[in-house]
């Protein structure tokens, strides 16, 4: 089990815990809406590191973007199973030509 897939675990079991012992409970008491808001600040967060060029910041907003990326995805009930299906479905196909294959 990876990194990533641990934390996703981790994440879905807080989803039910209460919310004075986990900020991820406490997230999620708050409803998708406020898990998606702050995947946004966290993501924002990232883009402004990587301007200034600042190697630490980014690692560090990173695992923040990752940590609220999960959050965001537990809080509607999406897999990571998911993404990383369809991830796998993407690969080996170019970007242009998986983008021109989306549905307007």
């Amino acid at each position: 089990m990876t990194t990533l897939e641990r934390l996703a675990q981790t994440v879905a079991e807080r989803k039910s815990a209460d919310p004075d012992s986990s900020w991820t409970a406490k997230l999620f008491a708050k409803g998708p809406e406020k898990c998606a808001e702050k995947f946004g600040e966290e993501a924002i967060e990232a883009i402004i590191a990587a301007v200034k060029n600042d190697k630490a910041e980014l690692t560090a907003e990173a695992a923040d973007v990752l940590f609220h990326l999960l959050v965001m995805l537990e809080s509607r009930d999406v897999a990571l199973t998911d993404v990383f299906a369809e991830l796998d479905r993407r690969e080996g196909t170019s970007g242009l030509v998986e983008k021109a294959g989306r549905k307007p």
